[in-house]
């Protein structure tokens, strides 16, 4: 696969090595795709659960996303117009604002996204693997 764009959570567990909660099908594509994109909204996801005490790092948060994002050689995919207008245009989706983000993101740079998110994956809006 050339292009994947990685959900918030998968990001999240691909970082820290907990790569028992990947499923097969994405632990192979992970490592089979060319380039890994994330979401600028999944920064602010990450800062939000860090600000809630959900999850900790050692070093701030902001250094520890610039560590991420050069080890495993990802590119940020930005709130673009053009997503920021698709994110409203999903009829039938479930109301949280950083998941219409990440599939309108998926949808208008025609990346699939890797999930686990049962909502995403049911979702007739986006190629959504997992």
């Amino acid at each position: 696969m050339r292009n994947l764009l990685l959900d918030t959570h998968v990001w999240i567990w691909l970082s820290i090595e907990a790569e028992e909660r990947l499923s097969q099908t994405a632990k192979r594509l992970i490592v089979e795709t060319r380039q890994k994109w994330i979401s600028v909204i999944s920064f602010w996801e990450l800062a939000k659960l860090v600000e809630k005490g959900r999850i900790s790092f050692s070093i701030p948060t902001d250094a520890w996303i610039r560590r991420s994002l050069s080890e495993f050689e990802m590119r940020v995919a930005e709130l673009s117009p053009e997503v920021a207008v698709a994110s409203t245009l999903l009829p039938g989706f479930h109301q949280d604002p950083a998941d219409q983000i990440i599939v309108a993101t998926s949808k208008t740079l025609r990346i699939p996204l890797l999930t686990s998110d049962r909502k995403i994956l049911d979702s007739p809006h986006v190629e959504a693997l997992w």
